[in-house]
């Protein structure tokens, strides 16, 4: 759990940074702020998604497709959404806080992708925590930028951090053998294209719902082993 506690402290250190520096950034600034992290995270996504040469690209499509299909018949994004209205109704004294939606676009950002499953399986495994420890970093800085425009709801996703990667983490011995090879890369791949859509919602350019996406992640590996058991 080593590295999922320092992912948590660079996220609430970046916070309390990005909120003091925020108030003293105009409205421009801080949209400029958002626009860099957003075409950032644009670039990490498609790096990511990517990872679709080391597997069959059809196992993302099919994956974002009838990931995206569940994730909406659930209501995952309303559900996160809800959950962040509760907590900005409990903490926040004013209706116009962007309390929800620094909680959901910062859990997601930090909790959707290839180093956050492998970081941790890595930490649970053998002890070492140096994926996730430059995981923390990239989240510190995030979370700065992020909590520079959206506030202090950015902190709350260290709640969201220690539920993910700490459970993957005390895990790790069940995905050792289902996370590998082509398995690990199409789910890289599909963690890569639902950042995608969290930078083009950084950007206001589209909200693609990404919380919706995230059984995407489950079911692109699951369809590698699912192929090589029938094959």
């Amino acid at each position: 759990m080593t590295g999922t506690l320092l992912n948590i402290g660079t996220v609430l250190v970046g916070t309390g940074i990005g909120v003091t520096v925020g108030g003293r950034l105009s409205e421009s600034a801080q949209q400029r702020v958002l626009a860099g992290l957003g075409m950032i995270t644009l670039v990490i996504g498609l790096e990511l998604a990517l990872g679709w040469r080391d597997t069959n690209p059809l196992y993302v499509l099919a994956a974002i497709l009838i990931g995206g299909l569940i994730g909406e018949a659930i209501g995952i994004e309303r559900r996160l959404e809800a959950l962040g209205d509760a907590l900005q109704r409990k903490l926040s004294a004013t209706g116009e806080s962007t309390l929800s939606e620094g909680f959901v676009t910062a859990s997601l950002l930090f909790c959707v992708g290839s180093l956050t499953v492998v970081g941790s399986i890595q930490d649970g495994l053998t002890g070492d925590s140096s994926t996730l420890a430059t995981k923390a970093i990239l989240d510190g800085f995030a979370s700065i930028a992020l909590a520079a425009t959206l506030g202090w709801g950015v902190a709350l996703s260290a709640v969201t951090i220690l539920l993910v990667q700490g459970t993957i983490t005390l895990g790790a011995g069940l995905f050792d053998d289902l996370l590998k090879g082509e398995a690990l890369a199409a789910l890289t791949s599909a963690g890569g294209v639902t950042i995608i859509g969290i930078g083009l919602k950084l950007l206001d350019l589209k909200d693609v719902k990404v919380g919706n996406f995230l059984p995407a992640l489950i079911i692109a590996p699951a369809l590698v082993g699912v192929v090589g058991l029938v094959s």
